[in-house]
């Protein structure tokens, strides 16, 4: 028997979800006890002079200001302002599209699940025990929508949580980079910390809530109770889809705009005041890498937490009613909030920046000691919670389980995980050859660098793709599918920490984009650089994080999905089969087509509109007169909402026409095919665009002899790295990331619409 009863797993949950919640606050707290100072005396969200830790800019600096030194803090409340407002605005009107669409597909599963039973009342016999009679499909159906609106939410709420925490950290880390790089860094870290931790904490107290809200109707009725909470997965990650689409559209359709006009053409200084696209850029780091990034690694965390529950309550934790081992995924989620939270107390009050090169290496400290420390709490929480022995339920047979088996698949892919961040890190930071062989191809013009980021990308896949697969035969040897789903939980178990390094890029890069426009000294813009350069590399960390854990989601899912549809087995010889499984290796190039050609035509709209300012309005080039933004604001806007919609509508549909119309078979190889395909491309496509642009920051930062050779900005090879990674800004930020939300979301569409595919679908094949 476990040693943790009911009462004990129902207090610990809560009260680390509480704690996460309440550690993210005190981080809130200390950032805004920096000031921002604005011409009014108080500042946009800041506590005016005098408040918290006083004045930004100390009077003793006041002879490099000289006159202008108010002037410029006023300016950096003045642009933090403009951001918020133009991330707020992009957020509440991409939210109505979603409000729309939420209501629209909550009726959708109603409808289908309905359907798929006749919208009976009738008690339905239960999984465990066919003899005795469980809830209603009627009720099932109504609970998953719900269930579904409910994900949608949080992910909304996520996204706007984490803008909200961006954009209120942005002008606050410039104005430290004033004082050191240490303040800095401390104040766009804690500013991630609090994203991380509400996120995480918020994710797991309102799944916790869902399931002890929706037991009080289903009662021991286990299986309809995690059939109907797999909605909440659901839920995240078609939020997420949409918000990582129309978001990565947004910000890089401003960021190529920027870049070909004013870095290229006009040779001017990124995030240059003069350029009429510099606010929409800094805009979409907001809306794309911080929100979207938000909604789509809550999502992750979701479905993650959904399919390790289904398919636990399948098992002989869910016909045996024992609450605590059921419970295992969210203990495991609980101890990971505790530890992020003394991790992260290491990098902010332990350890200190004393110089650039110290940045890098102290992030990636921060996923060694989550890693090492959460692998203990693993190993306390299984032996607590689980019993010696148990029985798992594994394709119709039965398969014997000790509590250490399990706590190998958590350890695996949480190991597997810190190997991908490794070597995320070693393809795509510009300390390694593989980027400064990128940046050493710029001597020979374009062509060659976007050859050697390409070639980079694709050999970035070997190593992470086996550590995926070890991950994966771990996982399944000594648990089956819930041990894939334990594997892919162990690798976003410190999702926290994750997404702390993850929006501290976007922060840093924001705050480059403040100082640069408000006129404050070159050595604060330097420092920011070096922030962001860091920043760059840890955010090709945590998408390689998203994608691994996403293969292994999608993998248990697909288990899920092929015992609720009442699959025995999935033959690749079947032609049905076959040809979902080339349908389905197509539909990550398809939807990679769309998302790139959207961000091409509305780049192309942006540098028309930049090109036209620059010849239209006098003054211009030479910081006479004020370039209109709002014009720019709005290309990228409209361009990201309407564009968003194809892409969007490609992944929510193919399982739905492929189960309808071919049959559970062909949907299953559609969802194996969509798989393997999908987590190449991502890989590759997230790691040739992080090392095209650290390869441009490496000659811009000229911090060797070699890249000095290269540089310095405006050269040759300098506009021949601002090519490449105009090249890779899509792939990285609106493709790649996008592709790990499809494989996931697909899997999970079809385990919650699998009822309906194997009472209706087959419309075609069935005829044939």
């Amino acid at each position: 028997m476990a040693v943790l009863g009911t009462v004990a797993v129902e207090v610990f949950i809560l009260v680390a979800a509480l704690i996460g919640i309440a550690f993210a606050v005190l981080q809130w707290y200390v950032v805004a006890r920096v000031a921002v100072i604005s011409d009014a005396g108080g500042g946009a969200g800041g506590k005016g002079r005098g408040g918290g830790s006083g004045d930004v800019l100390e009077e003793d600096e006041e002879e490099e200001y000289g006159v202008d030194r108010l002037a410029v803090e006023a300016r950096c409340a003045e642009i933090q302002q403009a951001i918020s407002i133009g991330a707020m605005s992009f957020l509440l009107t991409e939210y109505k599209y979603l409000a729309v669409f939420m209501a629209a597909f909550a009726a959708v599963i109603f409808l289908f699940l309905g359907s798929a039973r006749r919208f009976s009342a009738r008690p339905e016999p239960c999984a465990y025990d066919p003899a005795r009679g469980c809830r209603p499909a009627l009720a099932n159906a109504a609970f998953s929508a719900v269930a579904f609106l409910l994900g949608a939410l949080t992910s909304v709420l996520s996204g706007y949580l984490g803008m909200r925490v961006a954009t209120f950290a942005n002008a606050r880390t410039a104005l430290e980079a004033h004082r050191g790089i240490d303040r800095a860094f401390a104040i766009a870290f804690r500013s991630g910390a609090a994203m991380g931790f509400l996120l995480a904490s918020s994710a797991l107290l309102v799944l916790y809530a869902a399931i002890n809200l929706f037991g009080l109707y289903y009662g021991d009725d286990w299986g309809g109770l995690y059939e109907s909470i797999t909605d909440y997965g659901l839920g995240g990650s078609s939020v997420a889809l949409f918000g990582r689409v129309g978001g990565g559209i947004y910000t890089k359709a401003a960021d190529v705009g920027a870049d070909l006009v004013g870095k290229v053409e006009r040779n001017i200084p990124e995030d240059d005041p003069r350029n009429p696209a510099v606010i929409a850029d800094n805009v979409g780091d907001n809306v794309g890498d911080i929100a979207g990034m938000g909604s789509d690694l809550f999502g992750s965390y979701a479905e993650l937490l959904c399919a390790a529950l289904f398919v636990a309550s399948i098992s002989s934790f869910g016909t045996e009613h024992n609450f605590a081992a059921m419970m295992y995924p969210l203990l495991v989620s609980a101890v990971g909030l505790l530890v992020c939270a003394v991790t992260t107390l290491v990098a902010t009050d332990v350890s200190t920046v004393e110089c650039t090169d110290e940045i890098g290496p102290i992030l990636k400290r921060q996923i060694l000691i989550s890693t090492v420390l959460m692998t203990g709490g693993v190993a306390a929480v299984t032996f607590l919670a689980l019993p010696a022995r148990f029985t798992l339920f594994d394709f119709g047979n039965d398969k014997h389980v000790k509590n250490w088996h399990l706590f190998i698949c958590v350890s695996a892919g949480l190991w597997a995980g810190l190997v991908i961040g490794y070597v995320t890190e070693y393809f795509t930071s510009n300390a390694y050859g593989p980027v400064r062989a990128v940046a050493r191809s710029c001597r020979t013009g374009a062509a060659t660098n976007v050859i050697f980021g390409l070639a980079v990308g694709y050999k970035s896949v070997i190593v992470s793709i086996l550590a995926i697969a070890a991950a994966i035969y771990a996982g399944f040897r000594l648990a089956a599918m819930y041990g894939i789903a334990l594997a892919a939980l162990g690798m976003l178990s410190t999702i926290a920490t994750g997404l702390a390094i993850d929006a501290y890029g976007p922060i840093s890069d924001n705050a480059g984009g403040i100082a640069e426009m408000a006129g404050m000294p070159r050595r604060v813009r330097d420092r920011t650089d070096a922030l962001d350069a860091a920043g760059n590399t840890t955010a090709a960390i945590g998408k390689g994080f998203a994608i691994g854990s996403a293969a292994l989601v999608s993998l248990a899912l697909f288990g899920a999905y092929e015992s609720r549809a009442g699959i025995a087995a999935v033959d690749v010889l079947s032609p049905r089969v076959f040809v979902g499984l080339l349908a389905g290796a197509m539909l990550p190039y398809w939807f990679s087509a769309m998302t790139m050609r959207s961000v091409g035509s509305a780049a192309l709209r942006m540098v028309e509109e930049v090109r036209r300012q620059f010849d239209a309005i006098p003054g211009l080039a030479e910081g006479l007169a004020t370039p209109d933004y709002a014009t720019c604001v709005r290309i990228s806007t409209d361009a990201s909402l309407r564009k968003m919609m194809a892409p969007g509508a490609l992944v929510m549909l193919s399982p739905l026409v492929a189960g309808t119309l071919f049959g559970v078979e062909t949907l299953a190889g559609l969802l194996a095919g969509a798989l393997v395909s999908g987590v190449q491309v991502a890989i590759s496509a997230s790691n040739s665009g992080g090392a095209w642009d650290n390869a441009k920051k490496y000659i811009e930062n000229g911090a060797s002899e070699e890249a000095r050779s290269l540089g310095p900005k405006g050269s040759e090879a300098h506009k021949a790295a601002v090519i490449g990674d105009t090249i890779g800004d899509p792939l990285k930020d609106t493709s790649g990331p996008s592709l790990n939300i499809l494989i996931k979301l697909m899997a999970v569409e079809s385990l919650v619409f699998a009822p309906f595919f194997a009472a209706h679908g087959g419309i075609i094949f069935n005829r044939l």
